[in-house]
């Protein structure tokens, strides 16, 4: 059975602000490298073969705190991107609404393409990984998308927020994905 913990970046001053992120590269705050740090003292336990990340600032550098003390193999895939939403990234969530009130504004990577980037992604990591565990960091809407592709009937997406550092945990059993656990935040002190 293959195993992939899925954990969320830690925070940004964007995440703090309620700012449309996307692929715009912001680095971690304070707080998010905190963040970072009690996931890593989470997941030290555990038996990973590898972490994979996100190409973005804030992923990679929750991928290397994590990685501190379980000195894995770290690979950067693209695949784990966040989600592109065009014209609103740079906006607070609240003005985005405001002005694209139907939820995609012009330029938006739409859920299907990056529902259909991040399974490749995580077709990719079975293939390479069987029987394996694997830690995969990336952002909140792409989490939730694949998620919410995985087992719609466990978790719609935009209905939960994920916390930053959360860990959500899918399993390939049976050939399928099946959730595991999602928006897990007892390691944190901080959110």
């Amino acid at each position: 059975m293959t195993k992939i913990c899925i954990v969320r970046h830690g925070q940004t001053d964007w995440n703090k602000e309620r700012r449309l992120q996307g692929t715009t590269d912001i680095e971690l705050n304070q707080t998010g490298v905190i963040q970072a740090g009690q996931a890593r003292d989470y997941l030290k336990g555990g038996d990973w073969e590898a972490i994979v990340t996100s190409p973005l600032k804030r992923a990679k550098r929750t991928a290397e705190i994590i990685n501190e003390k379980l000195n894995l193999p770290m690979a950067v895939m693209g695949e784990f991107a966040e989600r592109h939403f065009g014209e609103a990234e740079g906006m607070l969530i609240a003005e985005s609404r405001e002005k694209y009130p139907d939820g995609g504004s012009p330029g938006q990577e739409s859920r299907q393409e990056v529902a259909a980037r991040a399974l490749k992604g995580i077709e990719e990591i079975q293939q390479k990984f069987p029987d394996k565990n694997v830690l995969l960091v990336a952002h909140g809407a792409l989490i939730g998308i694949l998620l919410a592709h995985l087992s719609p009937k466990q978790f719609v997406y935009g209905e939960t927020h994920l916390v930053n550092a959360c860990i959500n945990t899918i399993h390939f059993q049976e050939n399928k994905w099946n959730l595991k656990e999602f928006n897990q935040t007892s390691h944190l002190s901080i959110e």
